[in-house]
């Protein structure tokens, strides 16, 4: 016999996509915009952090377990330090539940940097 539950966990509200920086076409970066920007941009510049970021994006329901997404070719440490500095740079947000960490990739800051490389501006 088993003793779980059906819990009904909350429903975040979408984040307004605030652009960080105006698109590169309207004006010059600032220093500071471009030191903001390059962090990400660095962040994702690894190829084990960019199919990091990739198999958290794409998975089922918009967040993914680090114990789905480990299969990069690395150790578990290394995944752990990619997915820390992803982490720091803005891309994913986290959640602990239990002994496990999930990853969402975080979607205005993804949008933010969509929009500063939009030429069509």
């Amino acid at each position: 016999m088993s003793n779980s539950q059906v819990v009904e966990l909350p429903v975040l509200p979408a984040e307004p996509v605030v652009p960080c920086c105006p698109p590169i076409t309207s004006a010059e970066l600032s220093q500071a915009d471009a030191e903001k920007m390059a962090v990400m941009f660095k962040a994702l510049s690894d190829p084990v952090r960019l199919r990091l970021f990739s198999k958290v994006a794409s998975h089922e329901g918009g967040e993914a377990c680090v114990c789905d997404i480990q299969d990069v070719g690395v150790s578990q440490p290394t995944v752990s330090h990619h997915l820390k500095k992803l982490r720091g740079a803005g891309l994913l947000t986290s959640e602990r539940r239990g002994t496990w960490v999930y990853y969402q990739v975080a979607p205005s800051v993804v949008a933010a940097m969509s929009a500063m490389l939009d030429l069509r501006s």
